[in-house]
């Protein structure tokens, strides 16, 4: 128990400081864009003329007189697009008269839709209006997909 000759036990080492370990390269410190930020919204009382482009989600409360391009686009309730909307995922509350190009495209109760949609998956809900043409296509988010056979009108 008690003896000369024997010498305390050494420390324990002392901790790392977070700092230390969070020294890495820029690449793994900092998320991208898209991911470290929440979707970008255009409120009620917005009325925008022009387009619209984001890497990340757009959600739609106001008015867009223009395309919208993002990688998610809601349309709320009172929310408006005039314009094609091309997105990955595209969920219709509101009215979008134009064409909708999307991999996953949801036509909610209350939403109104007067175009075409180009889609990979189509859901619609009951009570939701739909005037024009549904085409599935293998990429949707192309430009102008393929079109279907059109006849050429009458020929005299």
């Amino acid at each position: 128990m008690f003896t000369k000759g024997k010498t305390p036990e050494a420390p324990p080492p002392p901790p790392v400081a977070p700092k230390a370990i969070l020294q890495d390269s820029p690449a793994r410190r900092a998320p991208t864009v898209a991911s470290r930020s929440g979707p970008s919204i255009i409120s009620a009382d917005m009325k925008i003329v022009g387009g619209v482009q984001s890497q990340g989600e757009v959600e739609i409360f106001g008015h867009v007189e223009g395309d919208v391009r993002a990688s998610s686009v809601t349309i709320g309730e009172n929310g408006a697009v005039k314009g094609k909307v091309v997105a990955e995922s595209v969920v219709v509350r509101g009215t979008v008269d134009g064409r909708i190009h999307g991999r996953k495209v949801q036509l909610c109760t209350g939403a109104k839709v007067h175009g075409d949609i180009f889609h990979a998956s189509l859901a619609i809900e009951p009570n939701a209006l739909f005037e024009g043409a549904v085409k599935h296509a293998q990429d949707p988010m192309a430009e102008d997909p393929a079109p279907a056979h059109q006849p050429n009108g009458p020929s005299y």
